[in-house]
């Protein structure tokens, strides 16, 4: 009887979970890894959020604008050609993607140039990444909405 009833739970939580996932493409072990992989890298090494993300008048970051771009909220000491003001949105419902793709982005992050060729404007770091780091960063990116 207790058998009897432990299946049925478990039958049970399998159909409610396969109703909750219904439509959704579960990530694969190997993406969820990389995924949080490139989280670290562009949240605790990269520092991207400072940037790309707007912040509070007590400076805490909007987390619901993580890395949706943001007016920078410092300059540099002496007029620097090229200076950019803000920062762009860097999720996967920028501009920037449909413009770059995965790989132009990975690139970016590889040379420190974009799809152009060209550097970008500082403050913005020239990263040169190896190529699973750049990718891990950017399957992270692509998968913030």
């Amino acid at each position: 009887m207790v058998g009897m009833k432990l299946r049925t739970i478990l039958l049970a939580g399998l159909s409610l979970t396969a109703i909750l996932s219904w439509g959704q493409a579960p990530a694969s072990a190997p993406d969820a890894a990389k995924i949080a992989r490139g989280k670290y890298l562009a949240e605790e090494v990269a520092k991207c959020q400072d940037c790309h993300t707007p912040k509070t008048e007590k400076g805490d970051f909007i987390k619901s604008q993580w890395m949706k771009g943001s007016t920078l909220d410092f300059t540099p000491a002496a007029p620097m050609m090229g200076w950019h003001s803000k920062s762009p949105d860097i999720t996967s419902t920028s501009a920037l993607w449909p413009r770059w793709n995965v790989d132009g982005m990975v690139k970016f992050l590889e040379t420190g140039k974009n799809p152009r060729g060209n550097k970008a404007g500082p403050p913005m770091p020239t990263y040169t990444l190896n190529h699973d780091d750049a990718d891990a960063i950017v399957a992270y990116l692509k998968s913030l909405p």
